[in-house]
Order: C-alpha cells, then sequence, then structure tokens
C-alpha cells in the first residue's frame, strides 16, 4: 500500500497539463489549455485543462476529473497503477505503508488466489494443444464452433480433463496448498476426505479483470449427463465476484472505447464470436443477471449499450426490467434482436462476419420504441391490458434524463400504442411528479392513487398503515425544475472556487465605531445560510455545503475543493469540476486598450452578497407559492386566516431583501 504522505507528494508534484499533455495536443488559452478530446470524435477543441485547480473538462461530452482520473480513464489504469506513473514520471520514490498483521495475512491470500487462478489457466491452456484427450475433445470442441487457434489463444480458452483430481494432485504438486484451491473454488474437498476438480470434464473460459489478471472460470460441460448443468462458474472469493465483472472486458475495453459503443450478448460464447466476426466492443454477465455494479463497469467507456437478443419474444420480454436498470444508470440504450434460432454465434457461423456486422448495423433499433412496438402486440383490443402496457411504457419513458428525448419518445410512443400524445404525456407528468416527491420527501407519496391496497407498488411492500392513513385530498405536486436550481449552484461554485478567500468586513462594535474583521468566503456562506436554515433541494449542493459547514464548525477555516473532484460519487465529482472549470477568462488585451473590466475575484464580495441575498429571496419564493396552493385546499376560516399572516410576514421579509438587492418587489 501507498502511504498518505506519497501520495500527497505525488500530488503535489504533478502538473495536469504536463500530464494530459502526453496523451492529448494542447494549446494555451488564458488560463487554461484547450485540445481535442481524447474520449469522444471532435474536430473542434472543446477539452479544457486548468493547471490552477489541477482539473480537465470536456464541454462536449462531459468527461472530467484530475490527472489520476485522468490516467484511470485514458489508459484504464487502477488508482495504485496510476499514481506508480505519476512517481515514476516525477522521480517520486513509492513509500509503502506498514502493513498490520491481518492486513498481510489478507493480501497474502489474495496474491495466492491470484497467482493459483494464473497457474490453472496457462494449465488448461497448455492441455488443448499438449494432451491427447485436450486435443480430442476440449481443442476439437472450439474448433467446431468455428474459433480459430489465435481466438483461443486471445480468450485463453482451456480443458479440464475428465477426471476426478487431475489438476488438484498437478497444483499441489508444485506447491499450492489445499487452502488455497479450496478457497479459489477450483478443488472441492468433501468432508470424508475425498476431493475433486470443480471443472472436470468441461471446457474453459478464463474469466479477466479489466488489468487482465485471471479472476475465476467459467467451464462448460461437454457430456449429455442431464443431471449436470450446462455450466459452472467459479464461486465467490475474494478477488472474483461475478456481479461485477463483464465478460471480455478486458479484450473489449479499447475497442469499446475508440467506437463508443458496447454490445451487450448473454454468453460467453457470443462474446468471443463476435469478437472473431470483427465486433470487437462486445461483453456478457458472467453467469448471473445484469447487475447494477456492470452497467457501471460499462459506463466507465461509454454510455452507448446496444443489447442483442434471440428471436425468442418470451426471453425478450423477461430482460426488459434489466434493460431499465440501464437507463436509470444513465445509458443510452438501443436493440437488435436476432431472426428466430438465431444468437450472434449462430447467426455468424451460418452467415459469417461480414454479414453479421452488416445485420447489426441495419436492424439497430431504439430500445423504448421496440418495447413498445413488441407490448402493443400483446394488446390484442383488452383495455385492462392496454392500461398496463401504457403504465410500463411510461415508467420506462421517465427513466430518461433529457427533456427533449423524453418528449420525442412521448410523441412516438402514443403512435405506436394509438391513443392521444396528451394522454401519454400526463401518464408520464404523473410518474415524474410522484419520483419527485419521493426524491424530496424520502417517502411515497401517500395520496397516490398508484398505492395498491394490496400493500404493493411497482414491486416494493408498504406498511399497511402508510395505505389507511392516505388523506382526503392530494396535494399536486407539478414536476417542473427546481426553481432556486441556479443560484444554489451560484452558491456552490463560489465555495469551491473562492471557499478560503479572505473578504473585508467593517460590523460595527458596541461603542458604534467600524471594527475591519476578515472572513473567509465560506465562513460567510455557511453563517448566513445556516442562520436562516436554508437547505438546498439539488442534493450534491447540499452535501457540498455540509461538508463547507462541517470544516467552518470544527475550525477549520481552509477546505481544499479536491476533496470532491477524488470523490466515489460520480454525480458530486462531475458537478463539482463542471462548477469549478472556467470556460472563458478575460483577454489581457482589454488593458492595452485602457478599458478596465473587474476579474472575478475583484467581485468576490459583490458576488457573494448578491448570491446570499438572491438565494434567500428564491426560497421565499417558493414559501409564499407552497401556502398560496395549500390555501386552495382548505375551508376552515382560521387556518386560512394563519396562512395569511405567514404570507404577509413572509412578503415583509421578501421586499427588505428586494431593497437590499436594489429590485423592486411587488
Amino acid at each position: 500500500m501507498i502511504d498518505q504522505e506519497t501520495i500527497q507528494r505525488i500530488m503535489d508534484a504533478t502538473r495536469i497539463e504536463e500530464v494530459i499533455g502526453e496523451f492529448v495536443s494542447l494549446k494555451k488559452r488564458g488560463a487554461n489549455h484547450i485540445g481535442c478530446c481524447p474520449f469522444h470524435n471532435e474536430k473542434t477543441p472543446s477539452f479544457a485543462v486548468s493547471p490552477s485547480k489541477g482539473i480537465y473538462k470536456c464541454f462536449g461530452c462531459g468527461e472530467s476529473g484530475n490527472a489520476v482520473g485522468f490516467l484511470m480513464k485514458h489508459e484504464h489504469y487502477t488508482y495504485p497503477e496510476a499514481l506508480r506513473w505519476l512517481a515514476k514520471k516525477y522521480n517520486i520514490d513509492i513509500v509503502e505503508e506498514q502493513l498490520s498483521d491481518e492486513q498481510i495475512e489478507r493480501n497474502n491470500e489474495r496474491d495466492a488466489l491470484f497467482h493459483v487462478s494464473e497457474f490453472a489457466q496457462k494449465y488448461f491452456a497448455s492441455l488443448l494443444y499438449e494432451n491427447e484427450m485436450g486435443v480430442a475433445i476440449g481443442l476439437s470442441y472450439f474448433h467446431g464452433r468455428g474459433l480459430t487457434d489465435k481466438v483461443i489463444k486471445d480468450f485463453g480458452l482451456g480443458y479440464c480433463l475428465e477426471e476426478w483430481d487431475n489438476f488438484t494432485k498437478y497444483a499441489r504438486a508444485n506447491g499450492y496448498s489445499d487452502n488455497v484451491l479450496q478457497n479459489s473454488g477450483l478443488s472441492i474437498f468433501k468432508e470424508d476426505g475425498k476431493v475433486y476438480d470443480r471443472f472436470r470434464g468441461r471446457v474453459m473460459f478464463p474469466i479477466f479483470s479489466v488489468s487482465g489478471r485471471v479472476l475465476g472460470f467459467s467451464g462448460r460441460i461437454l457430456s449429455k449427463e442431464k443431471q449436470a448443468a450446462k455450466y459452472v462458474n467459479s464461486p465467490d472469493s475474494e478477488i472474483y465476484n461475478k456481479s461485477h465483472i463483464l465478460y471480455g472486458l478486458y479484450q473489449a475495453k479499447n475497442a469499446i472505447t475508440r467506437q463508443d459503443k458496447c454490445y451487450l450478448v448473454e454468453g460467453n460464447v457470443d462474446v468471443i464470436s463476435m469478437y472473431q466476426s470483427g465486433v470487437e466492443n462486445a461483453v456478457a454477465s458472467c453467469g448471473t443477471s445484469l447487475t447494477v455494479e456492470q452497467v457501471r463497469l460499462m459506463r466507465r467507456y461509454t454510455k452507448n449499450v446496444t443489447v442483442l437478443y434471440d428471436g425468442d419474444a418470451a426471453g425478450i420480454k423477461a430482460a426488459f426490467r434489466a434493460v431499465n436498470m440501464l437507463f436509470e444508470e444513465g445509458m443510452h440504450v438501443r436493440v437488435v434482436l436476432f431472426p428466430d434460432g438465431h444468437d450472434p454465434d449462430s447467426y455468424a457461423q451460418t452467415f459469417g462476419s461480414t454479414r453479421l456486422q452488416e445485420y447489426l448495423r441495419d436492424n439497430e433499433m431504439n430500445f423504448i420504441l421496440f418495447k413498445t412496438k413488441i407490448l402493443a402486440a400483446d394488446i390484442k383490443g383488452d383495455p385492462i391490458r392496454k392500461a398496463e402496457v401504457l403504465g410500463d411504457i411510461v415508467r420506462t419513458i421517465a427513466l430518461v434524463p433529457d427533456l427533449m428525448e423524453r418528449t420525442e419518445y412521448v410523441t412516438q410512443c402514443a403512435s405506436l400504442l394509438r391513443i392521444p400524445e396528451e394522454t401519454l404525456q400526463n401518464e408520464l407528468a404523473k410518474t415524474l411528479n410522484r419520483k419527485l416527491y419521493e426524491s424530496m420527501n424520502h417517502k411515497p407519496d401517500p395520496g397516490d392513487k398508484d398505492l395498491k391496497e394490496t400493500g404493493e407498488r411497482d414491486g416494493k411492500q408498504v406498511e399497511a398503515q402508510e395505505i389507511n392513513e392516505q388523506p382526503q385530498q392530494k396535494l399536486v405536486i407539478p414536476f417542473a425544475l427546481n426553481p432556486a436550481q441556479s443560484q444554489e449552484n451560484k452558491i456552490i461554485s463560489l465555495l469551491l472556487n473562492y471557499g478560503n478567500e479572505l473578504i473585508a468586513l467593517a460590523p460595527q462594535n458596541e461603542g458604534g465605531d467600524a471594527a475591519v474583521e476578515r472572513y473567509t468566503v465560506a465562513q460567510m456562506i455557511v453563517g448566513e445560510l445556516l442562520g436562516d436554515q436554508i437547505s438546498f433541494v439539488d442534493p450534491v449542493c447540499q452535501y457540498v455545503f455540509n461538508v463547507y459547514a462541517e470544516h467552518i464548525n470544527k475550525g477549520d477555516l481552509s477546505v481544499d475543493a479536491q476533496l470532491f473532484v477524488t470523490c466515489d460519487d460520480e454525480q458530486v465529482r462531475e458537478k463539482v469540476i463542471a462548477m469549478m472549470m472556467n470556460d472563458y477568462s478575460v483577454s489581457e488585451k482589454w488593458k492595452e486598450k485602457k478599458i478596465y473590466v473587474p476579474t472575478k475575484e475583484e467581485r468576490i464580495r459583490t458576488d457573494v452578497e448578491e448570491s446570499i441575498l438572491t438565494l434567500k429571496l428564491k426560497k421565499l419564493d417558493i414559501k409564499i407559492d407552497d401556502i398560496d396552493r395549500q390555501f386552495a385546499y382548505l375551508s376552515d376560516d382560521d387556518e386560512k386566516l394563519m396562512l395569511i399572516s405567514q404570507k404577509m410576514s413572509l412578503i415583509k421579509i421578501r421586499q427588505r431583501l428586494g431593497s437590499a438587492l436594489n429590485r423592486v418587489i411587488s
């Protein structure tokens, strides 16, 4: 492990423009450097690097991060690998942190699992060409599937002999302990002392990490035993977790990045067959239903995924839920449906690689429209089924983050379902309202009519008490952008860019004299907003504000914005970097023309004061609007009078704020 002091020395020495300059041609523009983004194809430079802040941001595709993040993204390094690359570049000696006995033992176990897995892969691969049974059974199977020797070696394929403990004996003879063999899942030890190879009599598909290390195996049986499972996978271990791994990603990652697209298929052989056919950007889940972790792994390389299905309609419908997960993670999803009786492997075997590539190109369709067509075919004049299909489609459209894209889906899906566009739009608005309500209140809307009496909604159990306590009237919350979003962003941007800057204030002391005091921008913002109990609707803004408030309450007046640049949460990281990265600067030529243009730094105090007042004004407007909405639902006169009194008090405060901002507030 690299100790924290060494990591800090590496980060202090790193100059981001020098690091990125080794991979991207950069030109200086003002305080920043610009170039063409290495993560998407572009001719006009939109990739900016800020040396002063140590971050980069592409204003075209949105990629952002620091020097370590760039190396991890561009070179597919792990975090330690990126640090070591930087240490080598800047001639910094790596100091390894002293590990505890427990950490040493765990690392030794992990190392042993890696070693035995790589040892097993090499052994199984050698049997294909050096063992008589391996050639006759294993190699002939792969050749029979149309795989070339080059592809067999590229994917490290192999064969485990049809003997009880052939591999276990060989591993023991090479010094591997029974404990390591058992923990790796390669050998199974029974209580009666018997031992046998987990993968005996199977062709072997090693599963690699992103960096190319062997993590586990998937073994396919070749005999026709009805009792035996067709595929057997390695059990989860210290190094292998099938829900966090995509088969073929190691071989496909560069092609995925280059083409900005990933094909998602069902099986290992499909991945290999497509690779051999020239479609090298394909992956598959490792013997499990698609998981969030696997989707996020894909998203590291692209946001565009095309799902490939065979012609079985039942299998397609069963996979709809998994595809919704792709939308939830912000992926752009398309689909290719193969003719009945074909999958990617069989299609390539039957028609060849050229026809496969043509078919993928010519038959790709948008997933939501594809899903709508499939489900619409099931309606058959049944109004109940039609309502169910409508709800299903609306829930999928609601997962799409882009407003214009959602609007286009509404238009096209309404046409496919033969319903008025307004009907679909209203249903979508209801769904989005419910999602907004739940995101703001962290619980389902109790007045939601979609809350079933059975105590279920969207497949989730709901307490019976919540159902019985539904109010008679439903508070309608229109789906709209956060009205104070721009001001929330402005406040957080000031914290990130100028939070540690000092501002001179002159509050009057008890004698009426002005005593100049200096406060940081962060102190001023946090003190003002906490004093008025103002919170943020945007969760990222609230998170950043909370971190600053926590530091200031502890007496730490200097907060390093790099805390957020290296945050594990991608949403926080991307938004913070966007706020920190200025894609413009004041030209020096203004001074040559003797025209004075105040810089942002010179306007910090004014910006801070105006932004705080404006945010308070926006929050007051929201409270007054809430009172107006509540008023329409009240019948009790006393409650109405109380609301009127509250509104008048808020209006007076609103007018004072407007006066301070030199605005006329009615």
